[in-house]
C-alpha cells in the first residue's frame, strides 16, 4: 500500500494545480500491495473517493481541469491547447513484475495526424522509441515500457487520443 500513497498524493497534486475551465478532469487509481487493495479518485464533479485497507474517506473538492501545461512525459508535454479528460493509474503489487499502467484521455485542437507527427518529433527526442501505427504511435519509452498513443479526428481542427504507459 505505501507505494499507492505517493498515487493519492499526486492526484491531489494535479487537482491543486489545475484550473476549472468548465472541463473538468477525473483522475483514478487502484493496486494491490502486501497490506490489500488500494482504490481512488477524484471524479468530474470533484468526489475525492480514497478506499485503503481499513481507511476510507470521501470529500467534496472543487472541479478542476489538466491541460498541456500540467502533464508531460519526460519534459514533453501534451500538443498546445490540449485538455485531459481522465488519467488512470493502475499500480502493480511488485514492481518488478508488474509495473503497472498509466492511462491518459486528451482531447486536441489539432488534426490526429498532426497531434501525432508533433508528439512523436518531441518524444523521441526524449529517448522514447516510437513509429507511426495508423493515426497514433507505438513503441517504447525511454526506459523500455510499452508505449500506445491512439488518436481520432474529432472535426477538422480537433483530435481525441489516449495514451497507454507501462504494463
Amino acid at each position: 500500500m505505501h507505494r499507492l500513497i505517493p498515487l493519492a498524493a499526486a492526484a491531489l497534486a494535479l487537482a491543486a494545480c489545475g484550473e476549472h475551465d468548465g472541463n473538468s478532469t477525473s483522475i483514478s487509481f487502484s493496486g494491490n500491495s502486501s497490506g490489500g487493495a488500494v482504490s481512488g479518485g477524484i471524479d468530474s464533479s470533484g468526489n475525492l473517493k480514497i478506499n485503503a485497507n481499513g481507511f476510507k474517506a470521501d470529500l467534496k473538492l472543487p472541479k478542476f481541469s489538466v491541460d498541456a501545461n500540467n502533464f508531460e512525459m519526460n519534459g514533453v508535454h501534451l500538443y498546445p491547447g490540449s485538455t485531459i479528460s481522465s488519467i488512470n493509474v493502475n499500480g502493480g503489487q511488485d514492481e518488478d513484475k508488474d509495473p503497472g499502467k498509466v492511462r491518459v484521455a486528451f482531447t486536441s485542437p489539432a488534426n490526429a495526424a498532426t497531434v501525432r507527427d508533433w508528439l512523436k518529433e518531441r518524444l523521441g527526442k526524449a529517448g522514447f522509441a516510437l513509429s507511426a501505427d495508423g493515426a497514433g504511435l507505438t513503441g517504447k519509452t525511454d526506459d523500455g515500457k510499452p508505449f500506445a498513443l491512439k488518436l481520432s479526428d474529432q472535426g477538422a481542427n480537433k483530435s481525441s487520443g489516449t495514451i497507454d504507459m507501462g504494463g
